[in-house]
Formats: C-alpha cells, structure tokens, sequence
C-alpha cells in the first residue's frame, strides 16, 4: 500500500528526508545556534548563523556525530569524538565560523561522556566515566595548563550545571548506590568543598529521585532549578544551595487544574519565568509560570509530542514537534516554522488510537495504529527502549514502515515506562524483564480479542530494552508470538553486565538488586539465555559490533546457542555501535526485518 515518488517507496522516503534536531543557542551570542540534520545522509553537526542566514556543516565522520554544544560567547562548537560509535572518545571543538578540529581538554584520556558545563568565563567541567576510575568531573580555569580532577567517585555521577559566575558546580551522583534515583550535590569549583546535598534516597524505604534543571542565567542569583518527585510524579522547584532555601511550586492550570503528569523546566533569559513542558499520556504540552505571580499559562501548541522546547531572549519559544501522522519541524509560539530541513517534506502516516488494557499492575497505554483495510492484520509490536522511557505521539519512520506494508502497530507503556508516574516506572525492579512482559502480554490478548491482529501473524520486535524484551518474550511467551525481531539487544545477562559500560553496571545492580553474584536466581531468571530453548519461531538479530551498551560477545553467545538448537534464525552485524547514525544502514536493517517477517509470516 506505499505510495511511491521517483521509484523510492513511502517507507524509504521518510527515512531519506532530511531531518533537524532543536536548535541550541549561544548565551551570550543568541543568533548563533547548533542543531543536527541527516542532510548529506549521515547525522552530523550543523552551526547556523541566524542574523547571516547561513548553515554550515561542522562535523563529517563516517559513523556520524550528535554530541556537540556551543560556547556561552558563541565562539566555540565543542563535539564529542568517539571511535566507530562506540562512546568512548574525547571533546574537541572548532571555531564557529570553521576552522580545524583541536583537542578540547588537553591531558584528558578517552573516556564515556558524564556530563559537560561551559561557563560565561571559560570556565569548562568534563564528565568522565570509565571501568577504572568510575566517575571523575575535571574543572579548566581559562588559561590553566592543565584540567584539575574536582571529583571522583565509584558509583555513576554527571555535570549538572555550573552558575552564571562559575563559583558553584551542580552534581548529579548515585554515590548511595541507587541508580534510578540520582541525589544532588553543589560545590565550589575553588577548591571542590561542598556547600548543600539534597538526597532523598538515603535512609529512605520510599527513594524519590532528584535533577539538576540547571542554575539561574543570570548574575548574583544563586538559586537552582531543580526537579523532585515528592508526590510520586516529576516536578519542578527551586533551591538555593547558599541558604538552603526551597521553594515548591505548584502548578495549576488558569482553569485550576492540576497538572498530572511528569513536569519538566527550564529558566526563561531573565530567570522571572520558567517555560514549562508537561508529558502525559504519551503527549506533551508547553506553559509559561511567572515566578513572581505563580500564574501558568498554556501555550499554543498542536496536539502531539513536544520533543524539546527552548526560551528565546525575545520571549518566543521554539519547539521541535510532530505527531504519528505528521513530521517533525521547529517551530516558534509566534507562529512559523523556524527550521526545516532542507529537500522534500517526507510522507505523512496514519494517527494513533490511544487504547487502556486492564494488566495486572494497573490499565497499560498503549498506541496503536491501523493499516487500510479490514482486519484482523499482522501486527507487530513494537517495544521501546529505556527501559525508562516511553512512546509517544510523535512521528517515526519504522512504524510508518510497517504500516505502508499492511502491518497494524501496536506499542506499550509497560510498567517502567516514563510519564504516567513514579510508582510506574519504578514497578520493573527485581522481576526485571518480567513485569514488562506481563503488560506487552495483555495487550497482545486485547489486540487478538477485538479483532486486531492475526493471532498467527504477530510479530514481537523491539531495539536495545525493546530488544531485550522481544528475546526474552520469545522464550517466556513462547505461544504468543509467531517470530522476533531484535536490535542491538541483551540476550545474555551475565555476560552483557560483564561486558557493559559502568554506567549500565550500575543500573542493572539496582534494577536487580545486587551483583549476579549476590542474587543470582533474578539474574538468571530474566535472562533471555536461560529460555532459549523454549523458542518456537524464527528469530533476527542485529548487532553492532561496536556497541558498549549491548556488547556483541553476549549476543553471540545467545546466536551459538540457537545454532546448537537448529533454531531458525538470521544474524546481521554492523560496524557501529549502539545502532547507527547513517541513513543507508538504517534502511538497509528494516528493509531486512520487512524481509524477513514477510518470508516467515507467508500463509
């Protein structure tokens, strides 16, 4: 059922349209924005000169680039430079206005990125994370030599931010050993002393998380936005770490309605306002709450997903959006599209219909979206990563695929998901892997009772988590499914955590609750290795052969495994990492997958 431009089919054409991320901006040089685009096909870094009207390519890697950020002058584009996606590199930087590559943080050996602060003085703090050292941030005076390590600890930890004059440094740590609930730490960069904690896990049956939001933007303000989860949701408040102050702000709508959801902030230029993004129910909405009046005002936006909004010094906001059915653009609250990448608008697709299944931790979310014609229909289902994280209204070329094929889709907000509140997301400790499943597995009953989908055509499929998720499902679901599809994913817990970059240590021992030494029988138990011979249906996997996160031995442990077994299944491997930032290798691994569900799906 895809339409088709020049020979290239709808599905394609979404993924070889070009794309934009939101622009950043310079603090003190506000016309002067970085931003990514797929434009030459390959995800790279773009400086835009606003008042010249001028784009310019910064970074161009064979394997692509999207960690990049501007200096508060505008002077600098800093990137981060990794080896062959394998998040393990350095930051450089180049002039603005072009210029060659230099070594950002001389002295500074590779290392996975924690975090990154550029203050108005020049003033630079790098977040490092390695195996050895755990996490080390390393503060450079303008001028110094040589960076100086004003922080170090085991358990992961990340640059905050740092304030308008450079004298106070925000932490994000784990340190009390609880990796889903970051505590909040100031220092003085002068010497690393510590001025004020706020930890609200320690000492507590019920941890509630903690982030820094970022330090007031402008001089002599000392106070910090920061975001709590103290009535079981993310919210935003401030404190002042010099006096101890805090301040909580409650958010209400001009019709006195409470805001549900996860809240998220920012400051506005002149820090006596904040603008405000409000996720729930798998769509997003923007405010502007006067500080000094306690009023929160909606702002214009279309139904949807907000994916990142920022406060212009002249009062507008601008806004990356789009829908399932519509692509992304930035827009502004004054009413145009501010950016758009260059070339053809790709295809639009087909809405989401929100359905609620009644699973046995609560009613599950789920999106779904239907194909021309009457059912029941393949279906796939498509799992998010995170696990903390969770599907949205919001475009995306791979669904869009399936549906130009005639595939309904289906994706859950299983327990662990983001955005209907703490209790959910914190539901998937110690029955890891488990819980989730629960959850995909009503709503794959749903989907087959209402007619749906062909209970002899669902196909479970899922990156990175979702990956994990559909190997693990196609052994403890082994009746349920009629084949998998699984992206960059863990099939074999022991050897992931052994081989998996600290930061992941550290999560999958609070998710489990200890080491797999201490607690063995969970680990095995959401294991997808330890069900590998319950799987019934073919079985693909892709894996990047680079990939800290979901390292390629555990993998190829799990495919020898299925050789020994006679499974039917396909392997394809790539040179990246944690997937791939390259437009042809990404349509090259669906193009695969279409192929595959369609050989084995055949009547």
């Amino acid at each position: 059922m895809s339409s088709e431009k020049n020979d290239v089919p709808a599905w394609e054409q979404r993924f070889r349209a070009a794309r934009v991320s939101l622009p950043d901006w310079a603090d003190d040089a506000p016309q002067r924005s970085l931003y990514v685009s797929n434009a030459t096909g390959t995800y790279e870094v773009y400086a835009w000169d606003r008042s010249a009207g001028t784009h310019r390519q910064v970074t161009d890697r064979p394997h692509g680039t999207t960690d990049a950020a501007l200096s508060p002058d505008g002077a600098w584009v800093w990137w981060f430079d990794d080896t062959d996606g394998d998040e393990f590199g350095v930051w450089r930087r180049q002039p603005f206005a072009g210029g060659p590559d230099e070594e950002a943080v001389p002295g500074l050996a590779p290392s996975y990125e924690a975090g990154l602060a550029l203050g108005r003085d020049g003033t630079v703090v790098v977040g490092r994370s390695t195996d050895e050292d755990g996490t080390t941030l390393h503060l450079l005076r303008p001028g110094a030599a040589a960076p100086v390590e004003i922080y170090r600890h085991a358990e992961y930890g990340g640059v905050g931010d740092l304030s308008h004059d450079s004298t106070l440094l925000a932490i994000d740590h784990t340190e009390h050993g609880d990796a889903m609930h970051s505590a909040i730490r100031v220092v003085r960069t002068e010497d690393g002393t510590t001025v004020a904690e706020l930890d609200e896990v320690t000492g507590r049956q019920d941890p509630r998380g903690l982030a820094c939001l970022g330090f007031a933007p402008v001089a002599g303000d000392s106070r910090l936005l920061v975001a709590h989860q103290r009535r079981g949701h993310w919210e935003p408040m401030l404190w002042d770490p010099l006096t101890g102050e805090e301040t909580e702000l409650v958010l209400r709508t001009e019709d006195d309605r409470a805001l549900p959801g996860d809240v998220s902030a920012q400051w506005r230029p002149e820090a006596k306002s904040l603008l405000v993004e409000h996720e729930f129910e798998a769509r997003s909405e923007l405010f502007s709450y006067d500080l000094a009046t306690g009023v929160l005002t909606r702002l214009d936006t279309p139904r949807g997903t907000v994916a990142g909004a920022t406060a212009r010094p002249d009062g507008t906001v601008e806004f990356l959006w789009s829908s399932a059915a519509e692509p992304s653009a930035v827009r502004s609250t004054a009413g145009d599209v501010v950016l758009r990448a260059p070339g053809a608008v790709p295809p639009g697709s087909v809405p989401v219909t929100d359905v609620w299944v009644d699973g046995p931790g609560g009613r599950v979310h789920a999106l779904v979206q239907r194909p021309a014609g009457e059912g029941p229909f393949p279906t796939v289902f498509e799992v998010h990563g995170g696990p903390t994280h969770h599907d949205s209204d919001s475009f995306a070329a791979g669904p869009a695929a399936w549906l130009d094929h005639g595939f309904a889709v289906v994706r859950v907000n299983y327990r662990g998901s983001t955005g209907y509140g703490q209790a959910w997301t914190d539901a998937l400790r110690e029955r890891v892997g488990l819980i989730e499943l629960e959850d995909i597995g009503a709503v794959r009953d749903w989907a087959v009772a209402s007619g749906l989908a062909d209970p002899a055509k669902l196909v479970l499929s899922g990156g990175s988590w979702g990956g994990y998720l559909t190997l693990l499902g196609l052994g403890v679901q082994p009746e349920s499914w009629s084949l998998g599809l699984a992206a960059v994913p863990v099939a074999d817990y022991l050897t992931a955590y052994a081989d998996e970059m600290e930061a992941l240590k550290s999560l999958d021992r609070t998710l489990f609750g200890g080491t797999p030494e201490e607690v063995p029988e969970r680990w095995a138990a959401s294991s997808p290795l330890s069900y590998v011979e319950r799987v019934r249906v073919p079985v693909y996997i892709s894996a990047g052969v680079n990939d800290p996160r979901c390292p390629i031995r555990q993998i190829e442990n799990y495919v020898t495994r299925l050789e020994q077994l006679g499974a039917p299944h396909e392997v394809y491997r790539y040179d990246a990492g944690h997937g791939s930032l390259v437009v042809d290798e990404r349509i090259k691994q669906l193009r695969l997958e279409i192929d595959f569900a369609m050989r084995h799906l055949k009547s």
